[in-house]
């Protein structure tokens, strides 16, 4: 499976110049958060799949206009051809406003997903905003990473992870991190194509939950 992630920044050899042989074989997008409802509906659109988002700590904008076309996954395992994708947008909490936690808040909503992640056996790929604490973090507060994405990935140990909030422009910026957990921590920022294989992760209805299987091959038929 092939994946565009981005996030961050509008891409403009994408939105500006987009040409079909820049997401050629992409089978589906996934946003890292601040980013324009707009692109995100240009994407899913002139790509032809479709595009799961979470929030960043600048998409208030959403609240008034949401990007028509595309899935908002926050707080929820969504499953794709048997990829299942757990969504946790917002930053960490350094000024008053919307889509940013202080690390208590952000264990709270992950404490509330527990009986969603039982009923799917885990998820494969973990989609925020943030970076784990020591994965693609800064010192400073307003990029700082939640250390509680680290228990998550110990717990549940995803193939992958794709967050953004850290910019290129930053300095000191690594695209990639492995994790001990065993998860490939992928930084979206701008645009990143990365092919998933298929033996990364379980076949649709074979996730090893009895019920979530029922459900999802029921849902699929």
């Amino acid at each position: 499976m092939k994946i565009l992630a981005v996030s961050d920044h509008e891409d403009p050899s994408l939105w500006d110049y987009y040409t079909p042989k820049k997401t050629e074989g992409v089978d589906l997008i996934l946003s890292c958060g601040d980013l324009s409802p707009e692109y995100l509906e240009f994407l899913t659109t002139v790509v032809n799949c479709p595009l799961l988002y979470v929030r960043g700590n600048h998409d208030g904008i959403y609240d008034r206009k949401e990007p028509l076309g595309c899935i908002d996954i926050d707080d929820r395992v969504y499953n794709f051809h048997g990829l299942r994708i757990l969504g946790l947008g917002g930053s960490y909490r350094y000024r008053p406003g919307e889509d940013m936690y202080t690390e208590t808040e952000m264990r709270k909503r992950i404490r509330k997903l527990r009986a969603m992640l039982s009923f799917t056996n885990g998820f494969d790929i973990l989609l925020t905003h943030a970076p784990a604490e020591g994965y693609g973090s800064l010192d400073d507060l307003a990029h700082s990473g939640f250390d509680c994405f680290n228990d998550l990935l110990y717990q549940y140990r995803p193939a992958y992870m794709f967050h953004g909030h850290v910019h290129q422009e930053y300095g000191d910026f690594e695209r990639e991190h492995l994790h001990p957990a065993g998860t490939r921590i992928i930084n979206g920022y701008q645009r990143m194509i990365i092919d998933i294989p298929d033996d990364s992760y379980p076949e649709e209805g074979n996730t090893g939950s009895i019920f979530y299987d029922w459900y999802i091959r029921r849902h699929h038929r």
